[in-house]
């Protein structure tokens, strides 16, 4: 048997490598998820839920101007884009070697279901959460009928 400490450096990046994607696959959400999110941390961090008249979305986005989000609703889809800019202070030069709050572009997309109301979606964002609550269509509300 080799001494690992002998072992190629190649070899064991390789190692390393397949427990990452084993890793990666044990964590990553489910398949079955309506939130489609890229793999790994995904921004910004999102609740979906639904009441009898709407379909609720929380996003919790701090740090984000609501001028600059782009919401928009296209084919069952929901759509959030915006940009976090990084809070890292200009005028002393820091070397960041460990960076866990996410800056940049961001996108995320969730599936509506199929009695959401496209024409009907209003959007809040308060103390860093966007609320969108999305109305489902009053013809798919459940409806008493009389019997005469």
């Amino acid at each position: 048997m080799m001494n690992p400490s002998s072992r190629p450096a190649a070899e064991i990046f390789s190692e390393l490598n397949r427990l990452q994607g084993l890793l990666d696959t044990m964590f990553r959400p489910s398949e079955r998820s309506s939130i489609r999110a890229a793999a790994g941390a995904a921004f910004p961090v999102m609740n979906v839920g639904a009441t009898p008249g709407s379909i609720e979305v929380l996003a919790f986005a701090p740090g984000i101007d609501p001028a600059r989000l782009e919401i928009t609703v296209d084919r069952g889809l929901l759509a959030i884009a915006g940009e976090r800019t990084s809070q890292v202070p200009e005028p002393d030069p820091v070397t960041v070697y460990a960076q866990e709050r996410f800056a940049g572009p961001f996108r995320r997309v969730v599936s509506l279901p199929d009695d959401a109301d496209p024409a009907k979606v209003d959007a809040t964002y308060r103390d860093g959460i966007l609320r969108i609550s999305v109305a489902r269509r009053e013809s798919s509300k459940p409806r008493r009928i009389e019997v005469n």
